[in-house]
């Protein structure tokens, strides 16, 4: 029960700091909606489909996991900067669970990532894009998973690391294979099949053909469920490895 109201607590103080100043919950979604309106468009022709709506059907899943990833991937740096400040630091003589101070930042990031794929969302509608209401939270919980568990990454690895000038080559360094991997902006189907073979291996690979099943309508699609397996599985694993490290660097 105290973990919990622990983590209530971080995560109150996080979305009070994130909504005093909103603008980042903008900036954030830039790039994916410029995404969204200059080269979306493109996809008609290239992918050989009949409409829009099933261009974007393919296209916006994987815009949206690649907000997760890269939104997650690259929140050390916030913490980072509290590392310098001191905020870890005094965090020692509080009763709070160290496990929390994790949770109630990682699930600050989670909301603000599940505003920004709402914002999307809806601009892709106005593009023709349909999907069913309960298709969409299951792909917006795959969203939040993905979240969840690359944000608990990059704040174990700036828990180690301690720096932003260590931090920024080595998230680019492991971002892109994976993402270029994953299929976000065209689907692996297009790919030789050595490189769908490697791409099998990579478990945002799922996330996004699971995300883009859900887009579809194929509810009882295999990826669906796999991806949501591989993504809660990994998030567990990532929470845990980093809660570690908090209760080590505030003990």
């Amino acid at each position: 029960m105290k973990l919990f109201r622990d983590i209530s607590l971080i995560f109150n103080r996080q979305m009070q700091l994130l909504l005093r100043n909103p603008v980042w919950i903008v900036v954030g979604v830039f790039q994916p909606v410029m995404y969204l309106l200059l080269f979306a468009p493109l996809l008609k022709p290239a992918l050989g489909v009949r409409t829009n709506a099933e261009a974007y059907e393919i296209f916006v899943p994987g815009l949206l996991v690649l907000l997760a990833i890269f939104g997650g991937l690259f929140q050390g740096f916030g913490l980072i900067a509290e590392l310098r400040a001191g905020v870890i630091e005094r965090s020692r003589v509080t009763p709070v669970s160290r496990v929390a101070l994790l949770l109630g930042r990682s699930l600050r990031d989670t909301v603000s990532l599940i505003a920004q794929a709402v914002i999307i969302t809806l601009l892709a509608l106005a593009f023709d894009l349909r999907v069913f209401l309960g298709n969409l939270l299951l792909a917006y919980l795959m969203l939040a998973l993905i979240s969840l568990m690359t944000s608990a990454v990059s704040y174990g690895v700036a828990l180690v690391v301690k720096s932003e000038d260590a931090l920024a080559p080595l998230m680019n360094t492991v971002a892109q294979p994976l993402l270029l991997l994953s299929g976000i902006l065209l689907p692996m189907t297009y790919a030789p099949g050595w490189l769908q073979g490697v791409a099998d291996w990579n478990p945002f690979s799922w996330a996004v053909n699971g995300t883009r099943a859900l887009f579809r309508g194929d509810l009882g699609a295999p990826d669906v469920w796999q991806g949501l397996l591989i993504m809660a599985v990994l998030a567990v694993l990532a929470v845990a490895w980093a809660a570690r490290l908090f209760a080590k660097s505030v003990r």
